[in-house]
């Protein structure tokens, strides 16, 4: 979370109620300000305003929520969707009675605006003396924008009520639905600070929405785009991850992965804090792997987690059980969180706040299968190493073993490509491959890469069966493994190889 000197002084801020945009803002709201809160009609607005006031309650404060074109009725509705009460909340409804529908109620001798405009003014001033709110919503603007009819009534109409509530201590939401005129931005200037609201609809899966504090002066606060979303209970904000904010050194020890060959492979296993990603086609052992190294943090008695994309967990389940790793149990104890994930209903924010909460939930090791599945979840793919380079370095920063399994387009040879290139990302790359040997598919598995110490660069055999997963020994004697159809050369040092002996 960011850190302000200007907003340290908690007798100065207001909680907004949602608890992930008082993180954005770096606490809250600036006590005795006007605030506006800016989106379409759909994004929130009214619901974020419903959280607003009732903290104001919950703490004991008199609120007062003015509305210029919904009914108590609609609002209530609105609260009792999301399970929420709306006693406490005064609700001063100033909307257009149906009278002026009758044929005597017209105006003649003044222009309608100018009659309605000063009787709407004289309701809000009246209502704000009676109940001496600490906290205000005033839904919405257009109402007022539309009786002003021209910019410079309207700047000043703002303008008066803004000292208006500011004589009194109110701390104030203006709500803007952008309905009235496309472009004005005459609140923006003389607002405290500006939130805005933007849904997005996708050509296939659930809307996404974000948020953005456009504007907050005098204080600090975490800019760009936040994932958020609207459930029974609310909005619930994911502040953009900054892995910078908790950057610290710490002293990193080796984990076994539960085979002794593996550990071989790889100096002596995997570091605290590291990423490893398993490379390969489809089929070659990547997840079952990562089911190994979880097994073996299961086992040590950490906890691990798995985020699954592609996979159901029924299926992971009995697969491991295919070879020989039994996950239940540790399932029901809660030691193994498994976590199915829809890429098609999941926001990238989303996501990545479940995955730092297992982190912080102290799981020592989590897998992420598959990044291809992670790059389905994301809303433009330009935007996924960023994400996950954050990630990690979150991840890392909390001593977790992140494992990830990057699936690679074709079977055979060293043309295979994948949707995206995270090996520049992860301190360590295991590269998994298909081979024919004698009219028989096999598997071959090598390190890449290892950045946190020395590793073998050898290539050896790698079976799965039901007695679980076994590396064998070095392939001499093979040139051209990495292709999927090596040749026989001989072993130069003599060594008889084991696939000849079959």
């Amino acid at each position: 979370m960011i850190q302000n000197n200007k907003n340290l002084d908690s007798d100065k801020v207001l909680s907004t109620g949602i608890p992930g945009l008082d993180n954005i803002l770096s606490g809250g709201l600036t006590r005795d300000r006007l605030y506006l809160i800016e989106g379409e009609p759909g994004t929130g607005k009214t619901t974020a305003a419903l959280h607003f006031l009732a903290e104001g309650v919950r703490l004991g404060e008199s609120v007062v929520y003015i509305t210029l074109a919904e009914t108590a009725e609609e609002l209530r509705d609105v609260a009792e969707s999301h399970g929420w009460s709306m006693d406490g909340i005064y609700i001063h409804e100033v909307v257009p009675s149906e009278n002026i529908l009758e044929p005597d109620q017209q105006y003649t001798m003044f222009h309608p605006s100018e009659v309605e405009m000063s009787t709407t003014t004289q309701l809000i001033l009246s209502v704000i003396d009676e109940r001496k709110p600490t906290r205000v919503v005033l839904d919405s603007l257009s109402e007022l924008q539309l009786l002003a009819e021209n910019s410079l009534r309207y700047r000043r109409q703002v303008l008066a009520l803004k000292q208006f509530f500011s004589n009194r201590s109110c701390t104030v939401m203006f709500l803007d639905d952008r309905t009235a005129f496309n472009g004005d931005l005459q609140v923006r200037s003389i607002a405290h600070g500006v939130i805005v609201l933007e849904h997005s609809s996708k050509d296939y899966g659930a809307d996404r929405r974000r948020v953005r504090i456009a504007k907050y002066r005098g204080k600090a606060f975490r800019g760009g785009m936040h994932d958020y979303a609207i459930i029974r209970g609310g909005i619930v904000v994911y502040p953009r991850l900054v892995a910078s904010d908790t950057r610290v050194q710490k002293a990193q020890h080796q984990l076994t992965t539960g085979l002794d060959a593996l550990d071989n492979l790889l100096g002596g296993g995997l570091e605290e804090g590291s990423s490893t990603l398993l490379a390969g086609p489809p089929g070659t052992g990547k997840s079952s792997l990562g089911v190994q190294i979880v097994y073996a943090a299961l086992q040590r008695g950490e906890r691990a987690a798995m985020f699954l994309f592609e996979e159901s967990k029924n299926k992971l389940l009995n697969r491991a059980d295919s070879f020989n790793l039994n996950l239940r149990p540790y399932v029901d104890s809660g030691a193994l969180t498994i976590q199915q994930i829809d890429p098609a209903e999941l926001s990238p924010g989303e996501f990545s706040d479940a995955v730092c909460k297992e982190g912080l939930n102290k799981a020592k090791v989590i897998v992420i299968d598959s990044l291809n599945g992670y790059l389905h979840a994301m809303p433009d793919e330009r935007f996924l190493t960023t994400h996950l380079h954050e990630l990690l370095t979150f991840l890392g920063q909390l001593n977790v073993v992140t494992i990830l399994v990057g699936v690679q387009h074709g079977m055979l040879g060293g043309n295979m490509t994948t949707s995206v290139d995270a090996s520049y990302l992860a301190d360590n790359v295991i590269m998994l491959r298909y081979f024919e040997d004698a009219a028989e598919v096999r598997q071959a598995i090598s390190v890449f890469k290892k950045r946190a110490s020395t590793h073998e660069r050898t290539i050896r055999e790698l079976t799965i069966t039901r007695d679980g997963i076994s590396i064998g020994p070095i392939l001499r004697g093979f040139h051209g493994i990495l292709t999927g159809v090596p040749t026989y050369v001989g072993d130069p040092l003599g060594h008889k190889s084991d696939l000849m002996s079959d």
